[in-house]
């Protein structure tokens, strides 16, 4: 019998497939329960409201206030500071080349309000938090992985996944360059074009 050409899943279902599958290529091994918040982060996305959050106010802004609040503000400024970096960064890091503030930017964000988040002692999910925080240049490597795989991101400029590959020393992005035929040398000053 042939396969459906439509599948009928939901959107959990869906992202545990290509985040498990993009974990397993890139040989990332996280606890279950990141495992699942990550999946929860994107299903998440896919019904975002827009006008529940405020979108207008940077990120890093948003940073400040969340560390400067107390109880359960703080933790949810947090959590949404870490959650909304590692989404941007993770989905559209091709799109930050035309924006003031580059993919490292997004990351140092996201390591510091999780690495905060981890800190609260938080019994249920700090160890998530913790690891995330950790982690959290190989989780974009796998929701921009996820991405790719989703058909929302294409990794068509070379020059760009270079810079990427530059600024946060990706495993995934030096291997996507190595498909393309170019060598990444990290010995080499940035200032030389290889």
């Amino acid at each position: 019998m042939a396969e459906a050409l439509l599948r009928n899943e939901s959107p959990a279902e869906y992202f545990k497939e290509l985040v498990e599958t993009a974990m397993e290529r890139q040989r990332l091994a996280v606890r279950d329960l990141t495992s699942f918040y990550l999946v929860n982060l994107l299903t998440g996305f896919v019904h975002f409201d827009r006008s529940a959050s405020d979108i207008e106010e940077p990120l890093g802004i948003r940073l400040v206030h969340a560390l400067q609040a107390a109880g359960s503000r703080q933790r949810d400024g947090l959590r949404e500071v870490g959650d909304l970096s590692l989404f941007i960064s993770g989905f559209f890091a091709d799109s930050l080349n035309r924006s003031l503030v580059d993919i490292d930017y997004y990351i140092q964000l996201g390591e510091c309000a999780y690495g905060s988040l981890a800190r609260r002692n938080d019994q249920a999910f700090g160890a998530v938090f913790d690891e995330l925080s950790d982690k959290f240049s190989v989780c974009v490597d796998v929701l921009g992985e996820v991405s790719e795989r989703s058909a929302l991101t294409s990794n068509s400029d070379v020059l760009r996944l270079y810079e990427k590959w530059l600024r946060t020393g990706s495993r995934r992005s030096g291997d996507l360059l190595v498909e393309r035929g170019i060598v990444p040398n990290s010995t080499v000053s940035s200032r030389f074009i290889q």
